[in-house]
């Protein structure tokens, strides 16, 4: 079991699952999104995830064609996002998690816009694009 809360606690939820897949994606969208320079997301089986409280602070924002991204309309914290085209998967955003397993990253996307400034020696597969 995964929990975990936004950052003024408004927002909890579980997940009735493991994390596998942790992807660190260095686009520039996700940099803008969540202000730091890269992010850390795990795709999840959306039927296994439950918001325990704060649903009706859950706020959306399409950053692209297809894809919005889900986060605390109190304190901003980012909690997932989500695909238009993979409906039953959602991206959570791991910085999030208070308690559960965090594997080690699987791989890094868009590595071609990883942040000069920070150099990462994660021992993962690096992709230039998308992987999935």
């Amino acid at each position: 079991m995964i929990t975990g809360h936004c950052l003024c606690g408004g927002v909890r939820y579980e997940y009735a699952g493991e994390l596998k897949d942790l992807v660190v994606c260095h686009c520039d969208m996700c940099k803008r999104a969540q202000g730091t320079p890269f992010a850390t997301n795990a795709p999840i089986d959306r039927a296994a995830f439950r918001i325990v409280t704060g649903e009706n602070l859950l706020k959306a924002y399409s950053s692209s064609k297809g894809k919005q991204r889900v986060f605390c309309s109190l304190c901003g914290s980012p909690i997932y996002s989500q695909r238009a085209d993979l409906p039953e998967v959602l991206r959570l955003r791991v910085g999030t998690v208070s308690s559960g397993h965090i594997p080690a990253p699987a791989y890094q996307i868009f590595s071609a816009s990883a942040a000069a400034w920070l150099p990462l020696n994660l021992d993962c597969p690096r992709y230039t694009e998308r992987k999935i």
